[in-house]
């Protein structure tokens, strides 16, 4: 018997057990796959029992189709039960060690998972990029208040002995190193919006207060020079804390404490992965962070859920 339409091997009856195990596969592959592009010949040829496929035709044998190709999972030697196992860990926030992870055999080797973060820290970035493009990613309103503060991402410097010649001559320290932090409070909710910039001038700042936050929105900050006696100005309701005095204003009832205590699970995030490496992983992480409070929380079966929906979305097979 043959096992499919497209196949050219013949089974006999004691393989036919395992020409089901390869059907499903092969039906999934029969609509994506019927046509090779190099060679623009019709269907692919079955090699093995392992759902792997080559062109029929002579000259084209090299090219290929798995059952992952066009997914997540492609070109990964992991178990997709392996990879499960890491979308849940990294829907919760991946607060385990990779060391960690790699005793409960998620992955074999740090380096299996550092390939496995990449892909869905991708998967999350262009989510966000979505998300952006159709709703503008905006704060503010007449229920919801924003809190706006500034960070300092950059690494600690432990060797007093190398600091002027890291200062000087490192081309580590010459990177952005302040994150803008604007986040939207309604109820329970919270909403995030981190950016990297290059300084913290008004220069800087003021426009992404204006890109991110809605027109006559209620913001409170502390007084930074940078947006103080601005925001009123441009059609903002701002209210300051001076914290030389006090951390909460006797008159107004304005704080920060809700931004700050987010800095320390954003540095906590980012210095347990690691992601303060380069810009653009800092960039990354940020963004995941962003999809985390924007989308994945907000879904109603949880981030697990929203990532599986941003997965489908991204890898369309």
């Amino acid at each position: 018997m043959s096992c499919g339409g497209e196949s050219d091997i013949e089974l006999s009856g004691d393989e036919e057990e395992e020409c089901q195990i390869v059907e499903q596969p092969q039906r999934l592959l029969r609509g994506s796959f019927s046509i090779c592009p190099p060679s623009g010949s019709f269907g692919f040829r079955l090699l093995s029992f392992l759902a792997y496929w080559c062109c029929k035709k002579s000259s084209h044998r090299k090219v290929s189709r798995t059952i992952r190709t066009g997914s997540l999972f492609e070109k990964s030697k992991s178990s997709l039960f392996k990879w499960m196992k890491f979308i849940y860990r990294f829907s919760q926030g991946l607060r385990l060690r990779q060391i960690d992870m790699i005793d409960d055999d998620v992955a074999g080797s740090s380096r299996t998972l550092s390939t496995m973060a990449k892909r869905i820290r991708h998967v999350c970035i262009c989510a966000m990029e979505r998300h952006r493009v159709n709703n503008r990613q905006c704060l503010g309103g007449r229920k919801e208040f924003v809190v706006i503060d500034e960070s300092c991402h950059r690494h600690q410097r432990k060797f007093v002995f190398f600091q002027c010649a890291r200062g000087c001559f490192g081309n580590g320290w010459k990177r952005k190193k302040w994150v803008f932090g604007l986040m939207g409070v309604k109820d329970k909710r919270r909403r995030l919006v981190l950016k990297l910039v290059e300084k913290r001038s008004r220069r800087h700042l003021v426009p992404l207060i204006r890109q991110h936050v809605k027109p006559g929105s209620s913001i409170i900050s502390d007084e930074w020079r940078a947006y103080k006696n601005v925001l009123t100005n441009i059609g903002y309701k701002h209210y300051t804390v001076n914290h030389s005095k006090w951390f909460v204003d006797p008159q107004s009832g304005s704080h920060t404490q809700l931004i700050e205590r987010a800095w320390k699970t954003i540095k906590g995030h980012v210095r347990r992965l690691r992601g303060n490496r380069t810009e653009s992983l800092l960039e990354e992480h940020l963004m995941v962070l962003e999809w985390s409070s924007w989308l994945g929380s907000q879904h109603p079966d949880g981030p697990l859920g929203r990532l599986f929906k941003d997965i489908h979305k991204n890898c369309p097979v």
